[in-house]
């Protein structure tokens, strides 16, 4: 039962009188608390907040506000933009499975690092695949880091302005992003546009170096930050988040034996991990008295969090949450399982509910998704129920951004 743990960890059982009774409910509740979807969202520390989660998913533009939202009360877009944009706490890089996040700048180098590879490797693909060759990516990298410096910030439109070329500059500035050299600014037109400003990353964050730390190193830590915003997870679980290989995944679990503890949950045939010190959050961890109901945007760091999705959606409910490329749209959850979706096309917000549920949760969905839509649009909101949903997979890609849309 326990062939996947490596040698080197301890296996605590759930016989052990710490852990008695230990379920993938239990574990999903410390799930929740750790990913700040417990009821109480008192803190507006939006930089330990965002820590806590392992970063917000940026693909995505309004992800991050959604993801806020769900986990501080009265949150304001304002509190996340102040943090990125003015006081630079924040910043926006691309990082695991090469997708783009936003993470605390203390945590910008390693994860840099761990992932620099991966990403620039992508980057360049994509550039050839769009007609750049190393030539013309040399030269214009180099116009256009002579052109943003001392600047305030200037949009693909702006640059591309400036040096008056015809190159495809967007995807030269994406692999700049990639390499290190810019990083991602403000956007041009709001919290809903992915059409970022760009500055010099040495300008941006002067007083952080990219290129201090080993890989492996930062790999390691990488790791390390799953487990302490995810776990209890699987080693399945770890390999998918980050990106890297099984092997290596392995491998640096195994550098950590000293932090991290194999557990045993009594209705699941896999073993779980979970950092030792957090080890407490097992028989902290209680029922609460009220049910925990979320709204989550799609892509949110929950959803995307694991590749052993049992734990919190019925196989049955699967496809009507990931498409085929295993991403997540918009959620209801109950106590960290998946009840339902939902989208929001003004003036409605509307809900698709996978079984029917008693009247004071109905109640409380139904505030949530006022609450989102006011968020969103500005406006107040009206609930629809939807009594039918077409599956993500017979949908075309980028359904998962609106999965309600044919109701």
């Amino acid at each position: 039962m326990f062939e996947l743990v490596p040698s080197s960890l301890k296996l605590v059982s759930s016989d052990d009188k710490m852990i008695n009774d230990l379920t993938l409910y239990r574990m999903n509740s410390i799930v929740l608390q750790k990913q700040r979807l417990t009821h109480d969202g008192s803190s507006k520390n939006i930089v330990q907040i965002v820590k806590d989660i392992g970063g917000l998913h940026a693909t995505n533009p309004t992800t991050p506000y959604l993801s806020l939202l769900a986990r501080v009360k009265d949150f304001r877009r304002e509190y996340l933009d102040n943090e990125l944009y003015v006081k630079k706490s924040l910043g926006k890089i691309r990082y695991v499975r090469t997708t783009v996040y936003i993470l605390p700048k203390d945590m910008i180098p390693a994860a840099f690092a761990a992932t620099r590879r991966v990403t620039e490797l992508a980057s360049e693909a994509y550039s050839k695949f769009l007609g750049i060759n190393e030539e013309q990516y040399e030269e214009t990298s180099k116009k256009i880091a002579e052109t943003l410096q001392g600047q305030k910030g200037m949009t693909v439109k702006q640059i591309k302005h400036k040096l008056g070329t015809r190159v495809n500059v967007s995807p030269i500035v994406n692999l700049m992003c990639d390499k290190g050299v810019l990083i991602r600014g403000a956007p041009e037109k709001g919290w809903k546009s992915n059409l970022h400003t760009y500055y010099l990353f040495t300008e941006y964050f002067p007083d952080l170096k990219l290129n201090k730390i080993d890989e492996m190193v930062a790999r390691k830590a990488v790791v390390r930050q799953y487990f302490a915003s995810f776990g209890p997870a699987t080693e399945n679980d770890a390999t998918w988040w980050t990106g890297f290989s099984k092997s290596q995944v392995k491998e640096l679990i195994a550098d950590l034996r000293d932090e991290i503890t194999a557990i045993d949950a009594s209705d699941a045939d896999k073993p779980y991990l979970i950092l030792s010190q957090d080890k407490k959050l097992l028989t902290s961890a209680r029922d609460e008295e009220k049910h925990a109901v979320n709204l989550l945007p799609s892509l949110d760091p929950y959803l995307m969090g694991f590749k052993d999705r049992e734990r919190y959606i019925d196989e049955e409910h699967y496809n009507f949450v990931f498409d085929r490329s295993g991403n997540a749209t918009s959620t209801i959850l109950v106590d960290g399982r998946v009840a339902g979706v939902w989208d929001f096309a003004a003036p409605f917000v509307k809900t698709y509910l996978f079984h029917d549920v008693d009247e004071e949760m109905l109640k409380e969905i139904h505030t949530k998704a006022v609450r989102v839509g006011a968020f969103i649009s500005g406006e107040e909101a009206r609930v629809k129920k939807c009594d039918s949903m077409i599956p993500l997979i017979k949908r075309t890609a980028g359904s998962v951004m609106s999965p309600l849309k044919d109701n």
